[in-house]
């Protein structure tokens, strides 16, 4: 059974870190890009950092570069988000996506887990 599944999130205060975990289990971990996204309320979902699926690569959005830093653990079928600096932009559901190198292989998606940045 293929899963995906999101933990880590939790409320913290402005200036502070998370680290978002994905536990990936059912599928070949290491031919799969790792995609991180977000959604905040009303707004479209958008992609905010991603790796390789060697973890040879990876690529932020512009409002989380030097904040966020993505990574993977391919013997573990782990992939993570570090996020530090968090601000109260940055509250969304973050949401795992695993693409297969071969992209009409298709993609799997977690469920979501909260982060929200209050004082």
């Amino acid at each position: 059974q293929v899963q995906l599944v999101e933990s880590g999130g939790g409320l913290v205060q402005p200036g502070e870190s998370l680290r978002l975990s994905c536990a990936a289990s059912g599928f070949s971990f290491s031919m799969y890009t790792i995609r991180w996204y977000r959604q905040a309320p009303g707004k479209e979902r958008e992609l905010v950092a991603a790796i390789g699926n060697d973890g040879g690569s990876t690529n932020y959005a512009d409002s989380v570069k030097g904040r966020f830093t993505i990574s993977r653990d391919n013997a573990k079928n782990l992939g993570f988000l570090q996020m530090n600096s968090l601000k109260p932009e940055d509250t969304a559901v973050y949401y795992c996506n695993a693409v297969h190198v071969i992209r009409q292989f298709g993609d799997h998606w977690g469920q979501g887990t909260q982060v929200t940045v209050s004082s």
